[in-house]
């Protein structure tokens, strides 16, 4: 059953025209004659209009327009062989950016960059701070070996002394 408010046209016949009709419909020249004498008589009414310029013609000044002009064989040859080949803008940009890359490069390498100053100025200081360091330990080394000398004469004498003094007390051999 069909929904909605119109007919349901899907059990209907199909209709199709005839190839008879078709050519005659093609034949049937009234409506396009009626319609060349509209356009007649506005092309007419324009010429008359415009002081006799062509008809239907209008000359526009368009900046996209390209004329063909006519070459000579030798400018042809010549426009071929102009050196090297149209690059893409992407080809280019890629150019551009390594050759701005190699001139950072090279201004870093002198020292003309901020951040190669920056980095000049921290290596200075590590320098420096490690120059301390060095001189620090060698310090602390001279000194502990200064104590290791001391300590040593220090038990040297000591061991002395105990040698060299009589022991008091001993027990004597010889008598049991």
């Amino acid at each position: 059953m069909p929904r909605g408010r119109g007919k349901n046209y899907k059990g209907r016949t199909r209709h199709f025209t005839s190839a008879e009709e078709i050519d005659r419909q093609m034949n049937d020249d009234k409506w396009r004659k009626t319609r060349e004498e509209a356009e007649d008589s506005e092309e007419s009414d324009s010429d008359e209009e415009e002081g006799g310029k062509k008809g239907g013609v209008i000359d526009i000044a368009n900046p996209n327009r390209v004329q063909n002009k006519m070459k000579k064989v030798t400018e042809l040859e010549d426009g071929d062989q102009s050196g090297k080949p149209e690059l893409t803008r992407r080809e280019r940009e890629a150019i551009e950016k390594e050759q701005a890359r190699q001139k950072y490069e090279k201004l870093h390498a002198e020292g003309k960059t901020d951040e190669a100053r920056a980095d000049l100025a921290r290596l200075a200081i590590v320098k420096k701070q490690r120059e301390e360091a060095a001189k620090k330990k060698d310090q602390e080394k001279k000194d502990k070996e200064a104590k290791l000398v001391e300590a040593e004469k220090a038990r040297k004498t000591a061991m002395e002394a105990q040698a060299s003094a009589p022991k008091p007390g001993g027990r004597k051999r010889g008598k049991r």
